[in-house]
Formats: C-alpha cells, structure tokens, sequence
C-alpha cells in the first residue's frame, strides 16, 4: 500500500530529544518540549511560520487528563491557525502521517514532535489500558509480567537463554555510554527477577522525554540538509488483539511491514530497534532477517532510555541522524506499541551517495 503512493521524495532533515530523566517533575509538559522544538528548528533555520503541517503523538493516560495534547501546542504556538493533528501513538505514528501529509503535496515541510512523562503514575499497571477490555485487561497484567511471557516462550523454543538477554543489555547500554541522551549508560546490574525469567537488567528505565524531527520534500530537504535522511519506504501492520491466538516467539508484522518499507531488498548497515525489554530484541532480529554485520542499537535503543510515546520517534531520529554525520547509508528504524510487540512500524532510511 505504502509502496504504491504518488512518489515524491520525504527525508527526515532535523533531529532534537531531550535528555531522559527518571523524573521531570518541575517541568510541564509543555516546559520539557519546548527546548527540544527550539534545537529542531534552530537546525534547520526555520520558523514555526514556515512548518507546513505539525503533527503530536502523547498519551492521556500518561497525563491523566484528556485532551492533555491541546496544552502542547502552546510550545508549538498555535496561533495564526496551523495545520495541526494528533495521534494518540507512539510520535513514529505521527510521522507516519505527516509523511502521508507530504505525499500528497499539501505541505513542504513538517514538524513531528512527542513526549511522555512516566513518572507520575505506576506505569506498569497503567500500560494495562492496551489491553482487551473483556478477557485480559480485568486480569491486570502488567507490561513487564507479559513482556516475561514472550521471555520465557522463546527461552522454551530454544531461541535464546538468560545469559544471552543479559548480552543484549549488556551491549546496549555500553553503547549508550557515547549518547549523552540515555538515561542508562554504561555499566548496570542484570538485578533480581522483575517477573522470571526477566531480571531489571532486562527491562527499560522508567523515565520521562520527548523528541522532535522536521521532515521535507525534495529540494526543500536538501536546501535545509547538507545530507538528509530520505524515507525510502516506510509501512506498520499490526497483530491479533488476542494473545492467545499469537505466536510470541514470532512477529509476522514486523517482518510485513518491513517487506512493505523495502527493507529486503538491500542490505542495511545499521537497525535502531524499538525493543523495550531484551527478549523483544531477539524476536525483531529474527524478522527483520538482521545479520551479525548489522549495527544494532548503536544510541542504545530502549534499554537505555525509554519515554512512552517518544521512543519509537527517537528511534527514526537516530537512525536520521546516523545518516547525516555520514556514519550510515542506508539504515532501519523500528517502533512497536501494545504487548508482546503488537503493533509494529519500519521505516528504511538511506542518504545521498557519497
């Protein structure tokens, strides 16, 4: 579907987080984006005037309030009018439709922000939410207890063991030691069972964050890039609401909405992986089809810092932002929201021969 669009070409042209806290709470929301939505457009030398179409992921639930998005756009600055929507997504989905803003010529340029502050609430057992209301959310299963179930299903299948999760980690947030960003970095102990066979180690920091990009069209991204990010393909499909009728060890959409994206057709050189808990990595390498010669997670993916609702945008941003400092060609970003992997996004990304 994706892959059949009027074609015009997108690129991701600027990139802002903020650094990821366990705690912001003197800040608003509105005071945690607001420096992050300066950086992006300082990047580029735009104005809020000259965006052609700004587009929001958040979650009430984080906020506890509804409608807690229209506050945001106070940092975006909402008036004269603009061309404005939301998602209630992860802030990849908001990209997603700002892209398809784009393709359709109705706009040059897009602002793509998202943010979350977890620490407010007990996030685990606000996740809940995703749930289907009638047979599993009544149960109240945290994030972490069926992030354990998928864990201990591939464990079973033979596909991975506890030492090898406790790598994932491992490598991770050593890799996260050179992005000043991540709220975990370096060296951090695998801990006690969270939910076994998940230890702490295995499972993302609970922190708060938010995230900018600007995308552009054409001319108009090279003009504001010295070497943009083009959105070669990009797809998200999404699994049965039911677990029991899933294969946790597998991700069909995944690997679908990777086929969509274009991501099989040449190899890529780096994977930003939105894979909050260990085992999930595991399961996205395998249907993503990713070779040891793939650098994945290199910023440190979700085990180092992971804002609800902005660490799927962060993933395209840093996989961008590989793109123009050169030290990528063509790269993968990934996104997931829901249990077990539910709903997935993939974008291929690739810059201007060199």
């Amino acid at each position: 579907m994706t892959r059949d669009l009027p074609v015009r070409d997108i690129a991701v042209v600027a990139f802002a987080q903020t650094d990821h806290r366990r705690t912001s709470e003197e800040l608003s929301e509105v005071e945690m984006l607001m420096p992050v939505l300066h950086d992006v457009l300082a990047q580029t030398g735009l104005k809020t005037a000259d965006i052609g179409f700004t587009c929001s992921g958040s979650s009430d639930y984080l906020a506890g309030r509804a409608f807690s998005f229209t506050l945001a756009l106070d940092g975006v600055g909402a008036w004269p009018p603009i061309s404005e929507s939301h998602v209630e997504m992860d802030g990849a989905w908001a990209l997603y439709e700002a892209w398809t803003k784009l393709l359709t010529g109705d706009a040059d340029t897009a602002l793509v922000y998202s943010y979350g502050k977890s620490s407010p609430g007990p996030l685990r057992d606000v996740l809940t939410r995703q749930l289907d209301p009638y047979c599993v959310a009544p149960l109240w299963p945290d994030s972490v207890a069926l992030a354990a179930l998928q864990a201990q299903a591939l464990i079973d299948a033979g596909d991975t063991d506890e030492p090898a999760l406790a790598a994932v980690a491992a490598r991770s947030r050593a890799d996260a030691t050179a992005n000043s960003h991540a709220q975990l970095r370096g060296s951090v102990p695998q801990g006690e069972y969270a939910v076994r066979p998940l230890r702490t180690g295995d499972c993302p920091p609970i922190g708060d964050g938010a995230a900018a990009v600007i995308l552009a069209a054409g001319e108009r991204a090279r003009e504001l890039c010295d070497r943009p990010a083009w959105i070669r393909g990009i797809d998200h499909r999404i699994e049965a609401h039911g677990l029991g009728v899933r294969d946790l060890t597998d991700s069909p959409s995944t690997r679908l909405a990777a086929e969509k994206a274009g991501s099989f057709e040449r190899p890529v050189d780096t994977a930003e992986l939105h894979a909050p808990f260990t085992s999930q990595e595991v399961v996205l390498r395998k249907a993503l089809k990713l070779d040891a010669g793939v650098r994945v997670n290199p910023s440190g993916g979700a085990l180092a810092a992971n804002p609800v609702m902005a660490a799927g945008l962060i993933r395209i941003g840093e996989a961008a932002a590989r793109i123009h400092r050169g030290e990528s060609d063509r790269a993968l970003a990934h996104a997931t929201s829901g249990p077990c992997l539910q709903q997935n996004l993939v974008a291929v990304l690739e810059g201007d021969p060199r």
